[in-house]
């Protein structure tokens, strides 16, 4: 079932470009120009996650985020805003948001945001399975048809990031802040594609013609 996320901003260009996105990597868009037209979404139907502008028509933003946070606890906010002052930032977040991001904003960031607060505040899977692959994400344990693969903990890691962002087309230079964050890694290094290498010869049946981690030609590869 697709998660319903709510965009509430009074940028009618910001609101068409988000839900076309939100849409384009699997979820479901409500979208809000007001406070007002946001209530009534929420009476409707309950997000999993609120994106929330801090400047609006009819009520301020910290305002609403605490009242949100009030009435409903559980629904992750990530504070949407042109306002990049670290005061702002830290308002924002002991207004209770559970994220904030600055106008004018990268999707591909705004998509890990989102991931990174459904996963921090939904329960976690202890398994994920893949068609022939199983991830035990408790045990740290990878199966493929059944019989246990010896991942190195960097190997395992990469497979667990590529596994939360199935079907989407991922560029080395993300794979790399995600996967070694502070570790300097040079244009020319081939050390992202010399794990892919190492992780379909273990998971994969046919490590030249790969079932799961699929090259994108000019971008990275994605996970299918």
């Amino acid at each position: 079932m697709k998660k319903r996320l709510l965009v509430v901003d009074d940028d009618p260009d910001i609101l068409r470009v988000l839900k076309a996105n939100l849409e384009l990597y699997g979820y479901e868009a409500a979208v809000a120009g007001t406070w007002a037209e946001a209530r009534k979404s929420l009476d409707a139907q309950l997000p999993a996650l609120i994106i929330l502008d801090l400047t609006l028509p009819d009520g301020d933003g910290i305002e609403i985020c605490r009242e949100l946070k009030r009435t409903y606890p559980k629904i992750p906010i990530i504070m949407l805003t042109a306002r990049d002052r670290v005061s702002d930032k830290v308002l924002g977040l002991e207004t209770g948001a559970d994220d904030y991001i600055v106008k004018p904003f990268e999707t591909l960031e705004l998509m890990a945001r989102i991931k990174a607060c459904l996963r921090r505040t939904q329960p976690a899977e202890e398994k994920l399975v893949i068609g022939d692959l199983t991830i035990d994400l408790k045990g740290r344990v990878v199966l493929v048809n059944g019989a246990p693969v010896d991942l190195t903990p960097k190997e395992y890691d990469l497979l667990c990031f590529f596994a939360a962002n199935q079907d989407e087309p991922l560029s080395r230079e993300f794979i790399r802040k995600s996967i070694w964050k502070d570790t300097q890694i040079y244009s020319w290094s081939r050390v992202i594609d010399v794990h892919i290498q190492h992780l379909r010869q273990k998971i994969e049946k046919n490590p030249l013609d790969p079932a799961h981690l699929i090259t994108v030609p000019g971008v990275g590869y994605k996970f299918k």
